[in-house]
């Protein structure tokens, strides 16, 4: 069997459930579908087997530097996403296994097989394959000082992989495939994007902890990780809404919409029957508030001091009624505020007082996000459309459109000054605005891997975050002129980054099978009055 071939349920089907034994040379690979390896060489000895995670990946390679032949039989797969290879045969062929997986589409996972060159002279310890399974998949979280000792941020044990991350790094880029409405929009945006060397420095990496697991449910939407203080950290993990203290290493359920949510309180429009299982969406955390959106338009409200659910609503009825994203601000009418971008082309504007809706603005098409300016007067819109819409935030007439942009939009945000926001796109774009002159962009920035699904500004207006769907978080310097940036290199789809009100730290989600953690950023400071005792 060559390294090409492909060993599915139906080839062993017939073999052993006829009690023959199906042999085939290593390495080769097994696709999910009730299969576990149960290794064995032909004398009937059996050969311990590492099991090592690979991110992002699905199938199973088994791997070996001569053609030993395996013994395989059919059992439940109980092994998922990880890569299996002889412990005691000393050196072994590299392989690597990528996928390319949008949940949305519920497309098969695909997966990239590349023979590699380097051998691993190293080994794991432990005779045992399910004590290599424990060693290296139990959580282990990294610091900043582990980190500077070469550990991998994320815990991935490269060195047991017989792979760089740096070779890992580029199939990843040239594999991964970005979902769009619009086809070669990607294409044809890249052609007037900034180019920006990479190289600035502007957070330094401070923790990663593995007990914190981030998700996503829409592959589109990923406002799900929130930072109150440097210390404070709200995301979705499942169907709960999670605390997390980098301070106390302490992790809390906040709420759990798996079962029956029904609010607390009486308010005019609550559901007192409220929701069972609800899907969420969409995520806001400011102050003392907590907004979810789902996935039905159901609006759910919590204070924080408070137990319970305040408020719980359904925006809309319509067929098409995901809530999309939800920004909470103070209000030029006094008091905390919050809209919700809906998919029934709709935004709506409650108090978080009496959680009424205050005012509903209209468009022609599903409003993806938007967000309210410093001084509360313009609203950003974008959404299913090529173009984006500058709006009054009282009566949703637009003030400007927004053109240059090949796809839909997602994001958008507004730097502390008032006068330049920016938007994120399908089309591998970030574009930034300046309300005094929007006939072009000031700034077209360019993603890696695919689409801008996240931006945010720091409360000091010094940088820009814009993170991609997967791999890669991105700083811009507001003061260079956007052209010096920080690239934070990872592997996993992202579920949210938050910036802390005091810009101290930053945090990034990240949703993976196998290394969904919680990773922390902390700003990097120069104290240059220390110079003067050197």
């Amino acid at each position: 069997m060559l390294i090409q071939d492909v060993v599915t349920h139906e080839d062993f089907k017939d073999d052993t459930m006829n009690g023959r034994d199906l042999r085939v040379s290593c390495p080769a690979v097994l696709e999910p579908g009730g299969l576990e390896c149960v290794s064995q060489s032909i004398s009937g000895k059996a050969a311990p087997i590492e099991v090592v995670p690979l991110p992002n990946s699905e199938r199973y390679v088994m791997t070996d530097e001569t053609d030993r032949v395996f013994l395989y039989s059919l059992f439940r797969l109980v092994c998922p996403l990880f890569h299996l290879r002889s412990l005691n045969e000393g050196p072994s062929m590299s392989y690597q296994v990528d996928e390319v997986d949008y949940m949305a589409e519920q497309r098969d996972a695909a997966d990239f097989i590349d023979e590699m060159d380097e051998e691993n002279n190293g080994r794991a310890g432990g005779d045992n394959p399910a004590d290599a399974y424990d060693m290296l998949t139990k959580i282990t979280d990294t610091s900043a000082v582990q980190a500077r000792k070469g550990k991998d941020i994320q815990g991935i044990p490269w060195e047991r992989l017989n792979i760089t991350r740096d070779n890992y790094r580029l199939t990843r880029i040239q594999q991964y495939k970005n979902y769009v409405n619009v086809l070669v929009s990607g294409d044809v945006a890249v052609k007037d994007h900034k180019q920006v060397e990479k190289g600035a420095n502007y957070y330094d990496f401070f923790y990663n902890t593995r007990v914190v697991k981030p998700t996503i449910l829409h592959f589109q939407l990923r406002n799900l990780v929130w930072a109150t203080s440097k210390h404070d950290v709200y995301l979705m993990s499942s169907y709960s809404v999670m605390h997390w203290s980098s301070l106390t290493f302490n992790l809390k359920e906040i709420l759990n919409f798996s079962g029956h949510v029904q609010p607390t309180e009486k308010h005019a429009g609550n559901l007192l029957e409220g929701f069972t299982q609800t899907q969420i969406s969409t995520l806001a955390v400011k102050d003392n508030f907590l907004v979810a959106g789902g996935f039905q338009g159901e609006i759910f409200c919590k204070p924080l001091d408070r137990k319970g659910v305040s408020f719980c609503t359904r925006t809309t009825y319509d067929d098409n009624a995901i809530t999309n994203a939800v920004e909470i601000y103070d209000s030029l009418r006094g008091g905390m505020h919050f809209m919700a971008a809906n998919n029934d082309c709709s935004i709506r504007e409650y108090d978080l007082e009496r959680f009424q809706v205050v005012n509903r603005l209209r468009y022609p098409w599903p409003v993806n996000h938007t967000s309210i300016s410093p001084d509360r007067r313009l609203n950003v819109v974008v959404g299913d459309h090529l173009d984006g819409l500058l709006v009054d935030a009282q009566n949703g007439k637009s003030v400007a459109k927004l053109t240059g942009h090949q796809d839909y939009s997602f994001a958008s945000a507004w730097h502390p000054d008032g006068l330049v926001f920016a938007t994120g796109n399908q089309d591998k774009t970030c574009r930034v605005w300046d309300i005094r002159n929007l006939k072009a962009p000031i700034a077209s920035l360019k993603g890696n891997l695919g689409a801008i699904r996240s931006i945010k500004f720091s409360s000091d207006g010094q940088f820009m975050v814009m993170a991609e769907p997967a791999d890669f978080v991105h700083v811009y310097s507001t003061k260079a002129g956007y052209n010096k940036r920080q690239e934070i290199d990872f592997f996993g789809e992202i579920s949210g980054v938050s910036l802390s009100p005091d810009d101290e730290s930053l945090y990034i989600g990240i949703w993976d099978r196998t290394y969904a953690s919680l990773l922390q950023y902390n700003r990097r400071h120069t104290y240059r009055y220390l110079d003067s005792f050197l």
